[in-house]
């Protein structure tokens, strides 16, 4: 591909050019590939077929996990999250050693490679809150956990300037990704302030279904705010706010 350089910036396609426009500017690129027809039924594009059918397969997995913690999303998350999240789960689809190429799926796939996902790379959870937390999962009570010790906001929160209070989150998430459904739990604390007092100890118990057979998630997140007059107005409109996942029971 090639970047437009000039005033005038082009959309649309001319011959075959095709000009568009990106994040990184205004592209174009030359039209071109193989007939639809032919990479559905020829033999030389077997490879190609499976290929795009796991990349779908990840896609759907993706889109259902982003669903399910929705409300936590709302305010945490960048432009490049979607994609970032299809290629993770293609990594989780491709660690299937049961099932054929092509067939390979997240049940038979290894779900634990996601822990460590940060779904707002702007704002990495580990580089935000230094507090030794603890996450667990409980698959016979259905209880996924989030507990944090008391601890001093000034001395274990890196905020962005201007922030002058903030509020933890968590989200429990059952998923069926074959029938792509879920059942979705969350918490939040109260909105508190970024100061030199300690705050108590935090639970967060996210239930989902007892004995569950299903993948299981937990996810992890900080909201900063502004108090001005007594109001609080969300920070930069999330731009700095983590979300993670910090914990996955596979099967």
């Amino acid at each position: 591909m090639a970047q437009q350089k000039g005033i005038i910036k082009l959309r649309g396609t001319i011959g075959d050019i095709t000009f568009y426009k990106t994040k990184d500017g205004h592209m174009a690129r030359e039209k071109g590939g193989v007939d639809a027809k032919r990479i559905a039924n020829d033999p030389a594009f077997q490879r190609t077929r499976e290929n795009g059918s796991e990349f779908g397969r990840a896609g759907k997995a993706g889109k259902i996990l982003r669903s399910s913690i929705r409300s936590l999303l709302l305010n945490a998350a960048d432009s490049r999250m979607v994609s970032r999240l299809t290629q993770s789960m293609i990594k989780v689809i491709q660690a299937d050693t049961t099932s054929v190429r092509g067939l390979r799926n997240v049940i038979d796939g290894e779900a634990e490679l996601l822990i460590g996902f940060e779904f707002n790379i702007n704002s990495t959870l580990d580089s935000t809150i230094y507090v030794p937390y603890q996450a667990s999962i409980n698959r016979v009570t259905g209880a996924i956990l989030l507990e944090i010790p008391s601890f001093v906001p000034a001395d274990m929160i890196v905020a962005p300037s201007g922030a002058t209070h903030f509020k933890i989150l968590s989200a429990g998430t059952e998923i069926d990704f074959e029938s792509e459904t879920f059942l979705e739990a969350h918490t939040e604390t109260a909105v508190l302030p970024l100061n030199k007092l300690p705050t108590v100890a935090i639970t967060h118990s996210n239930i989902v279904t007892p004995n569950s057979t299903k993948p299981l998630f937990l996810v992890m997140g900080l909201e900063f705010y502004q108090e001005v007059n007594g109001t609080m107005y969300t920070l930069k409109n999330g731009m700095y706010n983590p979300l993670s996942v910090v914990t996955v029971s596979g099967l």
